[in-house]
């Protein structure tokens, strides 16, 4: 990106802005200060709040009720430039990261089109960030899907939301992996002590496994590598499952 080829080609043309979207990547400060109004980011979260990779997967794995999107002039840091614009969006109770981006990219394009309007005639006025408020959402590895069964249902339920479609929540059984594709916490979960990832049995159509927290996981939908997607009650009957066997 720092190459003379790229930069003096482009200077020529004496652009006025640069539009950035999803590219991931710091800019050198001599493009910074091509355009005239500046390059302008939209990001998916209320900065600055989720600064990073993936801000629509950590606003949906911490549970937060609702995210947004912001246009902010770049500068060179991550995601710490001055604001420019912001809207607020609800997240579903039962909504998933994939479900969230696709509206939030109808959003953010309503946001990028004003913005750059008022830029135009001069309207906005950028706001510097609080540094001390910024929370980060680094780029999610594939690890980051496997289930820590200590977690309390809940907080699985939000991991689950936030990880689909990619790169999902996993786990073992018999030393197999196995993929749980959908569940939902287990309201009034049955108790008894057992050691975290715990197959309690079939409870309301859906393999109750045991949490953190005395809580319990309703797992719905499960694939093993290769095969399709079969509901609880499928895997339970194929798999032999039995009360006491541990995920893992």
């Amino acid at each position: 990106m720092g190459d003379r080829e790229f930069l003096e080609p482009l200077a020529r043309l004496e652009p006025s802005v640069a539009v950035v979207v999803a590219f991931g990547q710091i800019f050198p400060a001599e493009l910074l200060e091509l355009p005239r109004f500046g390059c302008i980011n939209l990001h998916a979260s209320l900065l600055p709040k989720y600064r990073g990779a993936a801000p629509i997967q950590a606003a949906v794995a911490a549970g937060d009720p609702s995210t947004g999107v912001t246009t902010m002039v770049m500068e060179e840091g991550l995601d710490s430039g001055p604001v420019l614009l912001q809207r607020e969006a609800e997240i579903g109770r039962e909504e998933t990261s994939g479900e969230l981006a696709e509206r939030l990219a109808v959003l953010g394009a309503e946001l990028m089109l004003e913005t750059l309007d008022l830029l135009e005639i001069g309207r906005l006025e950028p706001q510097p960030q609080d540094a001390e408020q910024a929370t980060y959402a680094p780029r999610l590895r594939k690890s980051d899907g496997r289930i820590e069964w200590s977690r309390p249902a809940e907080e699985l339920f939000n991991r689950l939301r936030a990880l689909t479609p990619w790169p999902g929540l996993f786990t073992g059984l018999r030393r197999r992996p196995v993929k749980v594709a959908w569940g939902r916490p287990i309201g009034d979960p049955p108790s008894g002590g057992e050691a975290c990832g715990t197959y309690l049995g079939l409870y309301e159509g859906k393999l109750a496994v045991r949490c953190g927290g005395d809580s319990a996981f309703g797992i719905e939908k499960l694939q093993r590598p290769g095969r399709r997607v079969l509901n609880a009650r499928e895997f339970a009957n194929g798999e032999r499952l039995e009360p006491g066997e541990r995920f893992a």
